[in-house]
């Protein structure tokens, strides 16, 4: 069983180094893309240490010198480019690649043909509209793409032929068959969530939970090897690159970075009545983000089916990202048209600050790249930062917009968009709570945090639209401790 072990560990070495180059690309458009807009803006910078530790914030204002409708196009057209590149590589290179590939690994997992799901095209195809879409600003994340290319990587590693590049090496020839290919896909499949979550238990949950059927205590210890080499090397290789440079102290691991919540809190037994609250609505609002998703792709099937020609059918599909992308691209315009005068600028991705308006602060939350924001948003003692108003707005745009995302010409994910909206009704309902019994300081009340109930709020909305529970538990208290 050497042989099998070492696989296992390939895979997962594998998956961790595509977990990281996916972050890393990701981050890196980000960043040239808010390179770009800052050319239409007056900038100005200052040293702090706010998110996260950032050792430069940079103020963005709007002011005489900034042009707020060349600044705007400036954003849709770098999106604009990227979404078509990302939509055209899945609908003319390789169809198998959207939307997000983890309906098609668990029906092949559980007994269904699906034909080139598992070939190099798929995996560049996916790779790239992945990495793209993300970057472009759709409200979608590389989760569900991240679980399918640990798939293809598990039974590319494994099975060490294909056919698209007539290359048949002669190792490894024992596990060319259809049990062991299983159970290598399934492997890969969890490390790829491991990767993403830097979670290996929450990967090897997420296998059992969601993704196989055929299962036992052997595959489970080989999962759970291949979920920790993949967390393991994310973690390696983050530790001393960002944006691609080098930082230095390589294997060095930043606790502070990885904890959103560092100090642990009393709890009182008064929380789980809004926690129970929060799980209620979470799982309405999920059912609800279900089925008007799935009558949205209903209407997407019938208009698209009824276009006879394919070349056509096609198009309309890009068409229809564009579209989206346009007025997910909105609330750029309210920001900068709003009298903020800060913004602050990490990596390329936008923070809010305390700002004048309503208007621009809700427009400041959809800005945000989806992560960093949902991590602002779990952020604790940030009593006054957002208001209902904009909490409200941005939850329903949010709610729509990535709704109608999902199932749309681009490899994209849903944990993203299930963590924003339920951080957006969770800090609301703190913020209801902190309006009846204020702002506490003593350690009784310390509870009393829309930072917290954040939290709670993201992890009730994942479980209403996933039914995941056991692995979602461990998924989340590896993000927050």
């Amino acid at each position: 069983e050497w042989d099998r072990w070492l696989l296992m560990g390939l895979i997962g070495t594998a998956v961790g180094m595509l977990g990281f180059l996916v972050h890393q690309i990701i981050d890196s458009l980000i960043k040239l893309k808010w390179d770009l807009v800052e050319n239409y803006l007056q900038v100005s910078k200052r040293n702090g240490t706010w998110s996260m530790g950032a050792d430069v914030v940079i103020c963005l204002s709007t002011g005489q010198d900034g042009n707020i409708h060349m600044t705007w196009l400036c954003a849709l057209g770098s999106g604009l480019a990227m979404v078509v590149l990302s939509s055209g590589s899945v609908l003319f290179f390789c169809p198998a690649g959207s939307p997000s590939g983890l309906p098609e690994i668990i029906g092949y997992l559980n007994g269904t043909s699906i034909q080139h799901l598992f070939n190099i095209k798929t995996f560049l195809g996916t790779f790239v509209s992945c990495v793209l879409a993300v970057a472009s600003g759709l409200f979608c994340g590389p989760e569900g793409p991240m679980i399918h290319l640990g798939a293809l990587l598990g039974c590319g590693l494994s099975q060490l032929q294909s056919d698209t590049l007539g290359v048949h090496l002669p190792i490894f020839t024992r596990f060319r068959n259809s049990a062991d290919k299983r159970s290598f896909i399934t492997a890969g499949a969890g490390a790829g969530i491991a990767s993403v979550f830097r979670a290996p238990i929450g990967g090897l949950l997420f296998t059992l939970e969601e993704v196989s059927s055929f299962w036992d205590i052997r595959l489970a210890w080989q999962t759970f090897f291949c979920c920790l080499m993949a967390t393991f090397t994310t973690d390696l290789l983050s530790s001393s690159l960002c944006g691609f440079v080098y930082r230095g102290h390589f294997g060095f691991f930043e606790a502070e970075k990885r904890i959103i919540f560092w100090n642990l809190l009393d709890m009182n037994v008064l929380a789980f009545v809004p926690t129970i609250l929060l799980g209620m609505l979470g799982g309405l609002l999920g059912a609800l983000f279900v089925s008007l998703n799935i009558k949205i792709n209903k209407l997407r099937m019938q208009f698209f089916n009824s276009i006879p020609k394919l070349s056509l059918r096609k198009t309309s599909k890009l068409l229809e990202t564009l579209l989206i992308l346009v007025i997910s691209c909105v609330p750029l315009v309210a920001n900068l048209g709003s009298g903020r005068n800060f913004l602050a600028l990490e990596v390329g991705c936008i923070f809010s600050f305390p700002c004048s308006s309503e208007q621009g602060s809700a427009a400041a939350l959809l800005v945000e790249n989806g992560k960093q924001g949902i991590t602002y948003l779990f952020k604790r003692g940030t009593h006054e930062e957002f208001g209902y108003t904009s909490l409200c707005t941005a939850l329903a745009f949010y709610f729509i917009l990535s709704c109608w995302t999902a199932g749309s010409a681009v490899a994209s994910g849903l944990v993203i968009p299930m963590l924003y909206t339920g951080a957006l009704y969770g800090r609301i309902i703190g913020l209801i709570l902190v309006s009846i019994f204020g702002v506490q300081t003593n350690k009784y009340g310390a509870w009393i945090d829309p930072g917290l109930f954040a939290a709670i709020g993201a992890a009730s909305f994942f479980s209403g639209v996933s039914r995941l529970t056991i692995s979602l538990t461990v998924i989340m208290v590896s993000m927050l401790s």
